[in-house]
């Protein structure tokens, strides 16, 4: 009797697929074949990527059409918490799948490679739950995966801890920061802090703030300028660990707890090495820290080519500026509070008039960009470098142009106003709210209004407003309330066009993406410095500084409103209306 065999069932080829839904043309077919025969050992898919034939979407289709698994477009989605929390990390980031959703009793995964069936198979096991596969493309995977990584699930695991144990710190020397340490068996502290500093460094935050109260320890970070709850509230008996690991990576005094400190640590990640900046504060419910990170080596990269321009100086203010940071001598000063810009805006000034035949030399607490052809000189007030002696020292090292991190003292804007009076053009910063509040700074630190005047080539006052992100935002209608109360006639604006953004992934739901800045820029003419001296009113200076071609820091933030760049609750949180 003739025993009927049954041929098992041929997969598709890749290739015939990508043909067949028209990706591909049979000419770009014959040449990925026509390189495999030359000894190409990849994938085909992998070459029709690198060859740029198709996309990463078209492929992940093509693949789940081979296996008989359904497509996901990823990219808009985003993680449920509660899942994530049914799947160990460690398992996600070795498979390299995402949990998609759970649906009629199985557990939804997302690969880019379903040809992976013993991973597949692994995961099925460990998980030891009904699984089933879906496509998505591969950079969309990766990108998910990069986002969850230090995500706030990985400071809620970090936390999770707490409730069985509490660690005796000590001190292991360099720290290196990755995602695989926190998966390591740590305490839970030091497990807390570093996913706490990455999931920072992955949100682009420039501070983190950890406040203790009386029900809870709260981690905040500061993004874009406002400080947002990076997880939820951690129970306070915790407070005294965390802080002691701080002061520990930091080199402070674990015993004191009465007084203020300040200090340092750094840390390896992706193989750039990060200088965080520590203050701990005593509060009335134990002691606060707040983290600033100086992320030299990525600001160096983002502002490769740093000018003014990019920061975001209208057309009218820029030529205005470029002109006076030209000048061969006198003082260039820029003025806001902490976290405005200034010494960005410093340090693109210089990038612009850098040609390699002036000495340029700056000091700073500590130098935040690396800018080749500069000197830059670090201010360490524990061995006696301040930024007055230092600037005494850079005086006899013939520069032609000094930079001054900050005056803070007497002495400092002294020297400062004295080397812009013999030849040299010192660019500085000062805190003070507006350019007209400089002049008061400087009185009280007994410089004579005369000299100091003489110095000057002009004011800058900076801020920074939330910049919209472009990928969530929209038109909006504005309220006729709001508009009257940021000065602006309801009659005129109410079929004005505004914008706003609802929140995505792109920007951490917070609708906004980047800051830029805002400038009123003082020009000081011979009729402004006698009025300065004269001792006029500031009603006075300032109608002649806008007959003089100032534009006011108001007046600058309607211009990024009007161009759709923010938003009017922005510009009003930044901003005082006139």
């Amino acid at each position: 009797m003739a025993v009927l065999k049954i041929q098992p069932k041929q997969r598709k080829k890749i290739g015939d697929i990508l043909l067949s839904k028209g990706y591909i043309s049979q000419g770009q077919v014959d040449h990925i074949l026509s390189l495999k025969a030359q000894g190409n050992r990849e994938r085909f898919g992998s070459l029709c990527l690198k060859e740029g034939s198709v996309t990463e979407a078209q492929l992940a289709e093509a693949l789940a059409e081979q296996s008989n698994l359904e497509y996901v477009d990823l990219s808009k989605f985003e993680p449920d918490d509660s899942l994530l929390l049914s799947v160990p990390l460690d398992l996600i980031y070795r498979y390299q799948f995402i949990p998609y959703q759970r649906k009629d009793g199985e557990l939804l995964i997302a690969v880019s490679d379903p040809t992976n069936v013993v991973g597949i198979d692994e995961v099925r096991v460990m998980l030891d739950t009904p699984i089933r596969v879906v496509v998505g493309a591969a950079g969309e995977v990766q990108d998910i995966l990069k986002r969850m990584k230090g995500s706030e699930r990985v400071l809620r695991d970090a936390s999770e801890d707490f409730k069985f144990q509490l660690i005796k710190e000590t001190d292991e020397g360099e720290e290196v920061l990755s995602v695989e340490r926190l998966s390591d068996d740590m305490s839970p502290i030091i497990k807390l802090i570093d996913s706490t500093v990455l999931d920072a460094l992955n949100k682009r935050a420039s501070d983190i703030h950890i406040e203790s109260t009386a029900s809870a320890v709260v981690i905040k970070y500061r993004i874009d300028g406002v400080l947002y709850e990076a997880t939820e509230p951690i129970d306070p008996h915790f407070q005294s660990p965390i802080i002691s690991r701080i002061k520990v990576m930091s080199e402070l005094d674990i015993s004191e707890k009465r007084i203020p400190q300040d200090g340092r640590f750094k840390l390896k990640y992706k193989g750039r090495s990060i200088d965080f900046r520590v203050s701990i504060l005593p509060s009335v419910f134990g002691e606060d820290a707040v983290i600033r990170i100086l992320d030299k080596e990525s600001i160096t990269k983002e502002f490769h080519e740093l000018r003014l321009d990019i920061l975001g100086f209208s057309q009218r203010e820029m030529a205005r500026f470029r002109k006076m940071i030209r000048e061969p001598y006198g003082m260039v000063l820029v003025t806001g509070p902490t976290g405005s810009g200034k010494t960005t805006t410093l340090y693109a000034a210089l990038s612009e008039i850098r040609t390699g035949e002036d000495k340029i030399i700056t000091i700073e607490d500590p130098p935040e960009y690396q800018l080749s052809g500069i000197v830059q000189v670090p201010v360490n007030e524990k061995k006696g470098l301040t930024f007055a002696r230092g600037l005494r020292s850079i005086l006899r090292h013939d520069p032609d142009k000094i930079m001054v991190g900050e005056i803070r003292d007497s002495e400092t804007a002294q020297i400062a106003v004295q080397s812009a009076l013999t030849g040299h053009l010192v660019f500085t910063t000062v805190h003070a709210n507006n350019v007209f509040d400089v002049i008061g700074r400087f009185i009280h630190m007994n410089i004579e209004p005369y000299n100091f005047v003489s110095s000057l080539n002009c004011v800058l006052a900076q801020r920074l407003v939330r910049t919209l992100c472009e990928n969530c935002k929209a038109p909006v209608k504005v309220d006729s309330k709001l508009l009257e109360d940021s000065g602006l006639d309801p009659g005129k604006y109410k079929d004005f066009t505004f914008y706003e953004a609802k929140g995505c992934r792109d920007c951490n739901n917070t609708g906004y993406r980047g800051r830029t800045a805002i400038v009123e820029l003082l020009d000081l003419t011979d009729e402004i410095r006698e009025m300065i001296v004269g001792k006029h009113s500031s009603a006075m200076l300032k109608k002649a500084a806008r007959e003089a071609g100032t534009i006011f820091l108001r007046e600058a933030a309607l211009e990024k409103l009007f161009e759709g760049k923010t938003t009017l609750q922005e510009i009003n949180r930044v901003t005082f209306v006139e």
